[in-house]
């Protein structure tokens, strides 16, 4: 029972469509313009910097929220493998809703602001250096996607450093399946790079 509660709960947080819904409030629909993304990016090119923004914090909290509010007394007693197990649960639970949301016939975001939001409950120090590389790549390159698939790569380098058991610890299990959820949810984004056709990131609306 404590299993399926974290699951559920999880997931319904996770499949919270802000972007969608911050669209819908302006009149937009962001499934029908710019990328048809519902993530963060895709609502900074379409509705402007501050729903982008917005949408990014949102996203970001709703994968964070669950790790850190679940493995409370009540789930922690009863949930198989006690509390990181809990929390992994809780976080994983959470992209998956991100990328497969009820709201939105199962067709979200690619997960990467949501697991940001699972990392910065689960380790910071991962959470750091998956910021760190996302931002030189995206300054760098103006190219959102690299930054985005080059940060879950070092995030999940860096959860082998700073999980509790290592590579054994359900943290680095769970981080390394974000991260290649990440990839292949961006498996487009990989051909266009490949093929030199990937929009740049403008940081004012209407240029790229």
């Amino acid at each position: 029972m404590a299993l399926a509660l974290v699951v559920l709960l999880g997931y319904l947080s996770g499949s919270l469509p802000f972007g969608l819904w911050l669209g819908l409030a302006r009149g937009i629909d962001v499934r029908t313009v710019g990328s048809k993304n519902l993530g963060a990016t895709n609502v900074y090119r379409t509705l402007g910097p501050s729903l982008g923004v917005l949408t990014l914090v949102l996203d970001i909290l709703k994968g964070a929220l669950p790790v850190w509010l679940l493995p409370g007394q009540l789930f922690t007693q009863s949930f198989p493998g006690g509390h990181e197990w809990c929390a992994v649960v809780a976080g994983l639970a959470a992209v998956a809703g991100h990328v497969f949301t009820i709201f939105a016939g199962f067709k979200g975001g690619k997960g990467v602001a949501t697991t940001a939001g699972v990392l910065i409950a689960l380790s910071p120090q991962a959470f750091g250096v998956f910021a760190s590389v996302f931002l030189v790549t995206l300054l760098a390159t103006r190219y959102v996607s690299l930054g985005s698939i080059l940060g879950s790569l070092a995030f999940t380098v860096a959860l082998g450093f700073w999980s509790p058991s290592g590579l054994r610890s359900p943290v680095f299990g769970v981080g390394a399946l974000l991260a290649l959820l990440v990839i292949v949810r961006h498996k487009d984004n990989i051909a266009r790079l490949l093929r030199g056709e990937e929009r740049r990131f403008a940081f004012t609306r209407g240029k790229s």
